[in-house]
């Protein structure tokens, strides 16, 4: 067998991803992945049956294109201005505060009532329980009659409390035959009640409608502000025009009531439909006011007309038009009563628009045409003799003002009956409706499917994760990187585990009892491994300069005591005399393995308080293998090992043993270890699989070689199998078959 054992490596750059090395990963820890997502799965299972469900109300309103026109005045002035589709701001008319907080003072949505449930299953059964008759009430289980189980109910009629007292949990407890306690969220009793009674003390006053629960059902109550109720509703309630400038918008709403969902879009939609019926009827009574206005000046304005004629013919003695005057007024009066007709709507647009409004510049361009046309028409008049000009220009006001009159006449009974008749122009299309066999949420399939995938790759990333962040050497090719070659992989012994956990529970007092794993367990892998190591350090203890080897380590918890204990024992099986010397002086722990006490060990033998044959113990069990304990701890370690008391015992013990085995301090904690270093022959470094990373191991191989002291190599401790890792088990267990 060669001196070390070389396992091939390919060069790999380190920002290629090793799919095999990750999939690897994966299927060493498929067991934590299996049952983090199979947790999920569960809690994802009772979640979908336990979760209280919601439930969707819908309603559909249309509005029209174009308000309907007002009888008796041109289209012109009733467009509004509106776009091909007024959806938008009907939607927001549709949520707007003024219907909204109509529907909360309609359902009292601002007092909030919740019977206290059983936390996570008692709405699960409360939702289950099926009374016997309509009013049953579920009995308390398990004497919590605090709780409600099911078909507990309470209505409040009113609830008015102080400013200090909105948004705030209040509670009533029900008493017996009808009677109730209200409490605030110390318990502290404010009033007691009964039902259909009216009750006020401390600023509240409360008027309970129906209470149906046991004696001692706690409600959890509060009564909100009016505009947090609104704001709340308008967030939740969802409207959307279906289709581009299609006027249908479809409102909805998820609550886990379903009746309450159905009965807050009714009310929503029936306000806003009469809501824009009161504003369409406000407009044509707005225009009938202006009608009603202009009728007392267009009388007057006929009556004087009237008289001026009558005047003139009695003066002219009856004259009477010709054809061809009569031709001319029969023009001039259509135009002007044209004139006056647009005039009136100018009036009425002004009154509702600026006059930079369209609507207003489009009346006054058609004004100027027909007041051209009047002009030319005058131009024809002026060359008539001057008693036909004034006869046609009286006869014109009279006819003029006859026909003003009588259109207004007209047009007030038209707006009279708009106004009454209105109709608006929103509809509800589709009232309120809820599907209780089909609640929105939760979805279980959905639920459990996405709870059961969110478990898995939460798995995933705590493990990847935490590989990133433990960035232990796991590929003893790192460990050759640094420039250590590797004598030997130590697998991960289950057994010793277990021979620790006894030993630990039977120890009394400071007293040990012998539990090394090569004794007691020789044909665990871990000591097939040590049973190679053993095999090369032969060859490469050839060149040492003396018998001594140290076992040191980079960190705590690299299992050094265990590698060397047990290599001590393996030697020693082969015949050698072996010495296993614990020069650990703080926290060495080389007794707890072979027994024994700490105490008249190295640091009493260095002070010379004890002879070299009291420190010196066999090791129960073990032919062939001694051990020196550390000794009581000494405040200065590093000065006992660097005096020349310990260079002489050293001396005195390489004759008498064939090996010995030194077991020193971490590397990077204390100095000892460089110290003990410069007496031995050879030097190896203990690393553990998943724990040392490979900075750790660089570091302490620097601070030996920066003292002097040569790395002969290293044991990898602790090996565990990976599925796809460069390193499997070299040793494969090859034990006799027991009888």
């Amino acid at each position: 067998m060669t001196a070390k054992q070389t396992f091939p490596s390919s060069p790999r750059r380190d920002d290629d991803v090793d799919l095999r090395a990750l999939l690897g990963t994966l299927l060493d820890h498929k067991w934590l992945i299996a049952g983090v997502t199979a947790a999920f799965c569960v809690l994802s299972v009772l979640y979908a049956v336990l979760a209280t469900p919601i439930y969707e109300a819908s309603a559909t309103v249309q509005v029209e294109q174009k308000v309907p026109s007002l009888p008796g005045l041109d289209d012109l002035t009733q467009t509004l201005g509106a776009s091909t589709s007024q959806a938008t701001t009907e939607i927001a008319l549709l949520t707007s505060r003024t219907v909204i907080g109509q529907a909360v003072t309609n359902l009292k949505l601002d007092i909030d009532v919740e019977p206290k449930r059983f936390p996570l299953i008692g709405d699960f059964i409360a939702r289950r329980y099926a009374p016997d008759k309509p009013g049953d009430v579920a009995p308390p289980l398990g004497g919590m009659n605090s709780y409600d189980w099911g078909g507990a109910e309470l209505n409040i009629f009113q609830l008015d409390v102080p400013s200090g007292l909105l948004d705030q949990p209040l509670h009533i407890v029900a008493g017996e035959q009808g009677a109730y306690t209200l409490m605030d969220d110390d318990d502290n009793v404010l009033l007691w009640g009964r039902v259909g009674e009216s009750a006020t003390a401390h600023g509240i006053t409360i008027q309970v409608q129906s209470l149906r629960a046991n004696p001692g059902t706690r409600f959890d109550v509060a009564r909100y502000s009016h505009l947090a109720t609104i704001t709340a509703l308008q967030q939740g309630i969802l409207a959307v025009e279906q289709g581009k400038d299609s006027g249908i918008i479809e409102m909805t709403y998820r609550n886990p009531d379903p009746v309450l969902a159905t009965q807050l879009l009714d009310q929503v939609s029936s306000l806003y439909v009469r809501q824009n019926v009161e504003r369409n009827s406000a407009e044509a009574a707005n225009s009938l006011k202006f009608v009603k206005e202009q009728l007392p000046k267009v009388k007057m304005d006929l009556e004087q007309a009237s008289r001026a004629l009558n005047a003139f013919q009695t003066r002219a003695r009856s004259v009477d038009i010709s054809l061809q005057t009569k031709g001319l007024l029969d023009q001039v009066v259509a135009l002007d009563t044209n004139i006056a007709q647009l005039g009136l709507q100018m009036a009425d647009v002004e009154h509702r628009f600026t006059r930079n409004h369209p609507n207003y510049q489009a009346l006054a361009q058609q004004i100027g045409g027909l007041q051209g046309k009047k002009a030319a028409l005058e131009r024809q008049v002026g060359q008539l003799p001057n008693t036909q000009q004034e006869l046609l220009r009286l006869t014109r006001d009279v006819q003029v003002s006859n026909q003003t009159y009588t259109s207004l006449l007209n047009q007030a009974q038209q707006l009279d009956i708009a106004r009454a008749g209105t109709v608006g122009n929103v509809r509800v299309v589709d009232r309120a409706a809820t599907n209780t066999a089909k609640p929105v949420w939760p979805r279980r399939i959905l639920v459990v499917l996405g709870g059961t995938v969110l478990g898995g790759l939460l798995a995933l990333a705590f493990i990847f994760v935490r590989q990133m962040l433990k960035r232990g050497v796991e590929d003893l090719a790192a460990i050759e990187h640094v420039g250590l070659p590797v004598y030997a992989c130590v697998p991960l012994s289950a057994a010793e585990r277990e021979i620790a956990v006894r030993a630990k529970g039977r120890r009394h007092g400071s007293a040990h009892a012998q539990h090394l794993l090569a004794q007691s367990e020789p044909e665990d892998l871990a000591v097939e491994a040590l049973r190679s190591l053993r095999t090369s350090l032969h060859f490469a203890r050839l060149e040492a300069k003396n018998n001594l080897l140290m076992i040191a380590s980079p960190g705590p918890a690299a299992g050094k005591t265990f590698v060397g204990a047990n290599l001590a024992a393996v030697i020693a099986q082969a015949g050698q005399r072996v010495l296993l010397l614990d020069a650990d002086m703080r926290k060495g722990a080389l007794h707890t393995l072979v027994g024994g006490r700490p105490e008249d060990g190295l640091s009493e033998l260095i002070a010379g308080q004890i002879t070299l044959a009291q420190a010196i113990r066999p090791v129960e069990g073990a032919e062939n293998l001694y051990f020196i304990a550390r000794g009581k701890v000494p405040p200065n370690p590093s000065e006992l090992l660097m005096h020349a008391h310990f260079t002489a015992l050293l001396d005195k013990l390489k004759p008498r043993f064939d090996l010995i085995i030194i077991d020193t301090p971490p590397v990077l904690a204390v100095t000892d270890a460089a110290v003990i270093g410069h007496h031995a022959g050879t030097s190896l470094m203990v690393v553990r699989f998943g724990l040392n990373q490979t900075r750790e191991i660089a570091l302490a191989k620097q601070r030996l070689e920066q003292n002097g002291v040569a790395l002969k190599g290293a044991i990898f401790n602790a090996v565990e199998k990976r599925s796809a890792g460069y390193y499997a088990y070299a040793y494969y267990e090859y034990a006799t078959t027991k009888a």
